[in-house]
Protein backbone atom coordinates (compact mmCIF):
# COMPACT_ATOMS: atom_id res chain seq x y z
CA UNK A 1 0.00 0.00 0.00
CA UNK A 2 1.62 2.93 -1.31
CA UNK A 3 1.45 6.03 1.48
CA UNK A 4 -1.22 8.27 -1.11
CA UNK A 5 -3.31 5.18 0.22
CA UNK A 6 -2.14 5.11 3.63
CA UNK A 7 -2.47 8.92 4.58
CA UNK A 8 -4.93 10.16 1.50
CA UNK A 9 -6.89 12.14 4.28
CA UNK A 10 -4.17 13.79 5.92
CA UNK A 11 -2.79 14.38 2.05
CA UNK A 12 -6.46 15.83 1.19
CA UNK A 13 -6.27 18.34 4.25
CA UNK A 14 -2.78 19.96 3.76
CA UNK A 15 -3.09 19.92 0.22
CA UNK A 16 -6.32 22.26 0.53
CA UNK A 17 -4.76 23.92 2.76
CA UNK A 18 -1.41 24.81 1.08
CA UNK A 19 -0.96 23.75 -2.20
CA UNK A 20 0.02 20.28 -3.65
CA UNK A 21 3.45 20.72 -3.52
CA UNK A 22 3.40 22.35 -0.06
CA UNK A 23 0.82 20.04 1.46
CA UNK A 24 2.93 17.00 0.49
CA UNK A 25 5.82 18.28 1.79
CA UNK A 26 3.77 19.12 5.27
CA UNK A 27 2.39 15.22 5.39
CA UNK A 28 6.40 14.43 4.72
CA UNK A 29 7.26 16.79 7.49
CA UNK A 30 4.76 14.96 9.81
CA UNK A 31 5.85 11.74 9.15
CA UNK A 32 9.51 12.79 9.93
CA UNK A 33 8.44 14.37 12.98
CA UNK A 34 6.48 11.29 14.21
CA UNK A 35 9.94 8.85 13.30
CA UNK A 36 11.73 11.68 15.48
CA UNK A 37 9.57 11.10 18.37
CA UNK A 38 9.69 7.66 18.18
CA UNK A 39 13.46 7.73 17.98
CA UNK A 40 13.73 9.58 20.87
CA UNK A 41 11.31 7.59 22.90
CA UNK A 42 13.64 4.44 21.37
CA UNK A 43 16.62 6.29 23.11
CA UNK A 44 15.28 6.28 26.10
CA UNK A 45 15.63 2.88 26.75
CA UNK A 46 18.67 1.99 24.65
CA UNK A 47 21.90 3.44 26.34
CA UNK A 48 25.19 3.10 25.65
CA UNK A 49 26.78 0.76 28.11
CA UNK A 50 29.54 1.74 30.72
CA UNK A 51 29.54 3.35 34.14
CA UNK A 52 26.57 4.08 35.88
CA UNK A 53 26.51 7.98 35.85
CA UNK A 54 29.14 7.99 33.35
CA UNK A 55 27.48 7.80 29.71
CA UNK A 56 24.79 5.79 30.55
CA UNK A 57 22.12 8.65 29.94
CA UNK A 58 23.45 8.87 26.18
CA UNK A 59 22.18 6.88 23.59
CA UNK A 60 23.49 4.34 21.98
CA UNK A 61 25.55 5.87 18.37
CA UNK A 62 22.95 4.58 15.89
CA UNK A 63 20.27 6.39 17.84
CA UNK A 64 21.74 9.55 17.88
CA UNK A 65 22.77 9.51 13.77
CA UNK A 66 18.86 8.89 13.05
CA UNK A 67 18.23 11.37 15.08
CA UNK A 68 20.65 13.65 13.38
CA UNK A 69 19.69 12.14 10.19
CA UNK A 70 16.15 13.37 10.94
CA UNK A 71 16.44 16.85 11.84
CA UNK A 72 18.58 17.24 9.01
CA UNK A 73 15.82 15.85 6.82
CA UNK A 74 13.62 18.07 8.79
CA UNK A 75 15.42 21.31 8.07
CA UNK A 76 15.77 20.21 4.11
CA UNK A 77 12.19 20.13 3.88
CA UNK A 78 11.10 23.26 5.52
CA UNK A 79 13.57 24.95 3.47
CA UNK A 80 11.83 23.91 0.54
CA UNK A 81 8.42 24.74 1.40
CA UNK A 82 9.73 28.27 2.28
CA UNK A 83 11.29 28.39 -0.78
CA UNK A 84 7.71 27.63 -2.25
CA UNK A 85 5.91 30.31 0.20
CA UNK A 86 8.82 32.97 -1.52
CA UNK A 87 8.67 32.33 -4.74
CA UNK A 88 4.71 32.25 -4.64
CA UNK A 89 5.04 35.51 -3.11
CA UNK A 90 6.98 36.95 -5.52
CA UNK A 91 4.82 36.04 -8.71
CA UNK A 92 2.14 37.55 -7.00
CA UNK A 93 0.26 34.93 -5.41
CA UNK A 94 0.68 34.72 -1.42
CA UNK A 95 1.35 31.34 -0.25
CA UNK A 96 -1.45 30.19 2.48
CA UNK A 97 -0.25 29.76 5.79
CA UNK A 98 -0.03 26.81 7.91
CA UNK A 99 -2.69 27.86 11.29
CA UNK A 100 -0.82 27.81 14.24
CA UNK A 101 -2.38 25.67 16.73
Amino acid sequence: MSVFDKRASEIEHFQTMLGRDRGRLAVALDRITAAAVLTGQHAVYCHRAGAPGRDSEVPAMDIQQISRELCDAKELIQSVMEQLREDSAAQGKPAPRMPLL
